[in-house]
């Protein structure tokens, strides 16, 4: 099975000083910093896919992350050379899938541009894969008749993204494209997602990317696999748009899916509440020794002065170095927990994370990973402060990602 992650500006510095915590700022941030497949020896990714809504601004809602000028670059260069993906001494292929980014529009009644809109996107960045334009459902049920109020309009969407997709593989046919086209599939139950994907194989698909299943519950994404199934050509290639899902890979890969996309691994680095870093086995809960200028909730409350500035500041200059020096075997763990459990008292209050944070300290998960972003932060990759360490930690997150999927493979390949 095969990672595509999306592209959202996601760079660390090579600049940045983690035991100083400086930088050498030098520019375009884009072009001086590092993508992930710049810092990992292999790349963490089979692909990497971006949105028309993450570089072109369609609506009020839209979550742009491209500048006007990258945008323009973007186009100019093609996605390839403006994501750096054919860098000397690359050790595999980086494939690029490109998508219309529905949930940008989820509230509008039809989508805000058309599919001649869409194919210049796809042919400007010049994709590999690209995927129909869409209209999300935002639904499941396993009866019709429970969600009568929302049939009409979830068929609406449904056969307008049908119609769009018959419309863009004709295009891609008449004017001989060279991407290779993706039907998108909409569905509200296992039934419609079925009937669907038989629509798109009737077209001429063989490669579908399942719309829509980002909140639906595992088991209604494999119920409606296993309806897919019958009646999936066994040459259709299936993709799970925003889907991971990790302890269901060798079933969804059972059930035809060929590729997926998420941006989980790295998002689960800096917002989950526990496992911000991964391994083969488990994950852990990074120590979260927040900057004082930087907590919102310690920010107010020094502000109305409930919490004076140098004491707290105080208190977390104590957990940083006391970090650094446990790790060089210069302070106990008991002495670095206290220094903790008492600042998280002041930047939290109501929170003591301290079990959970002796697991990580004493397992020391960063010492055996031999990932390049261990390899150099050591500690501070389990550190939970600033945007260098937690995107650095994500990035570790999608290595081990593409571990856990290259160990699944070979296990399929043992079967067969």
């Amino acid at each position: 099975m095969r990672f595509f992650f999306p592209d959202a500006h996601d760079l660390v510095d090579p600049s940045f000083d983690f035991a100083t915590e400086r930088r050498i700022f030098s520019g375009s941030r884009q072009q001086s910093q590092l993508y992930a497949h710049e810092v990992h020896d292999v790349p963490p990714y089979d692909g990497m896919l971006l949105s028309k809504a993450m570089v072109d601004p369609h609506t009020k809602t839209s979550n742009v992350r491209y500048s006007f000028a990258q945008a323009q670059r973007l186009k100019r260069l093609g996605i390839r050379e403006f994501l750096r993906l054919d860098r000397p001494g690359l050790k595999k292929r980086i494939d690029t899938m490109g998508d219309c980014g529905s949930f940008s529009y989820i509230n509008e009644k039809e989508p805000p541009f058309g599919v001649d809109s869409v194919i210049e996107f796809y042919l400007d960045c010049k994709f590999d894969y690209a995927i129909s334009l869409d209209h999300v459902i935002m639904g499941f049920t396993e009866s019709d008749e429970a969600a009568a109020d929302k049939l009409a309009e979830w068929k609406a969407r449904s056969e307008i993204t049908l119609e769009k997709a018959r419309e863009f593989i004709k295009r891609h046919r008449e004017d001989k494209l060279e991407f290779v086209p993706v039907g998108a599939a909409q569905g509200w139950s296992a039934k419609s997602y079925r009937d669907a994907v038989g629509s798109l194989q009737k077209m001429g698909y063989d490669y579908i990317a399942l719309g829509g299943m980002v909140p639906l519950k595992t088991h209604e994404i494999l119920s409606s696999l296993e309806a897919i199934k019958e009646v999936r050509h066994p040459s259709t290639k299936l993709h799970l748009l925003g889907i991971s899902r990790l302890d269901n890979l060798e079933a969804f890969e059972r059930l035809g899916v060929h590729s997926f996309d998420s941006t989980s691994p790295l998002k689960r680095a800096f917002m989950d509440d526990r496992d911000n870093y991964h391994t083969l086995e488990r994950t852990y809960t990074a120590v979260r020794i927040p900057q004082v200028d930087g907590n919102p909730q310690l920010k107010k409350m020094i502000l109305s002065g409930q919490v004076d500035f140098g004491f707290a500041r105080k208190l977390e200059v104590a957990c940083f170095d006391g970090v650094q020096a446990y790790d060089a075997g210069k302070l106990d763990i008991e002495s670095l927990l206290d220094r903790l459990r008492e600042y998280e008292a002041v930047w939290h209050g109501k929170k003591d994370d301290s079990a959970r944070y002796r697991e990580t300290l004493e397992d020391k998960p960063w010492k055996k990973c031999p990932c390049a972003v261990c390899r150099k932060l050591g500690i501070h990759v389990i550190l939970f402060r600033g945007a260098e360490r937690n995107r650095s930690r994500g990035f570790h997150n999608l290595y081990v990602l593409k571990q856990r999927l290259d160990t699944q493979s070979k296990k399929t390949k043992g079967k067969k």
